[in-house]
């Protein structure tokens, strides 16, 4: 049994999770905050950070080569396009959401208004998230329309990492109130859509809604009652603990 350890909530472990359930692979979850890892947890992801993935014997920690891991697991279906030069442009799509749009999406933006708040009793840099919102989404923004294709998914009628990867952050940029306006980016709009639209996206996202406002210490708890796919043991602790790499 491939197990997963991370947050549901984190745009880099739906990541994984949209993969896994995309291939029909059957995982666990250890659905810990990073901050909450223990000293196993830092030995398993040296920078502190999720996801991570354990198969046997094999760790992972980080989300693009667990995808590719995946991938190479169990090729069919292929979440990467067949074509190299497609693959290549999914690979850099993936990047370009992992880098900038977690930037934004994450740091500038979802760090202030849930992660600091929750985790470290700290108050959100509101004029950061005004700014944010102001300069840098409408860029992300319309970056994502320009590559938006007409229908279907970027490289055709079937979904690849360069769909699942930009609409993972998506989803959080919504819980921080950041929606795409269609007037404005209609293809972008349309394409990220489909893609939250697509069975692995709705089987997490009754799980992610669940617990979305659910105090950490009880997500665990929470998680189990709704049945997901939650390992019998954890590398949570009580008490937060920064990682070395800067936020």
């Amino acid at each position: 049994m491939i197990r997963i350890v991370g947050s549901y909530l984190s745009p880099y472990v739906r990541k994984v999770l949209a993969c896994l359930e995309a291939k029909g692979l059957g995982y666990e979850v250890d659905p810990i905050v990073p901050f909450f890892g223990d000293d196993r947890f830092s030995k398993l992801s040296p920078l502190r950070r999720i996801p991570v993935l354990i198969d046997g014997d094999l760790v992972l920690s980080d989300s693009s080569v667990i995808c590719q891991y995946i991938e190479d697991k169990q090729p069919e279906p292929s979440l990467f396009p067949a074509d190299i030069r497609d693959r290549a442009r999914a690979r850099w799509l993936e990047e370009f959401a992992d880098t900038r749009m977690g930037d934004v999406f994450i740091w500038r933006l979802f760090n202030q208004i849930a992660i600091r708040p929750s985790v470290w009793g700290e108050k959100g840099d509101r004029e950061l998230v005004d700014r944010t919102v102001k300069e840098d989404v409408p860029a992300v923004l319309d970056y994502l329309e320009s590559e938006a294709p007409a229908d279907g998914f970027r490289f055709g009628p079937t979904l690849s990492i360069g769909d699942i990867a930009p609409a993972c952050f998506l989803r959080n940029a919504a819980w921080a109130r950041v929606q795409i306006d269609a007037a404005r980016w209609p293809r972008a709009a349309a394409w990220m859509g489909r893609t939250l639209a697509s069975p692995p996206f709705k089987t997490l996202a009754k799980i992610e809604d669940a617990i979305l406002r659910t105090p950490i210490q009880e997500q665990r708890n929470a998680l189990m009652v709704l049945g997901a796919p939650i390992a019998n043991d954890t590398f949570a602790t009580a008490s937060p603990r920064r990682g070395i790499m800067p936020i």
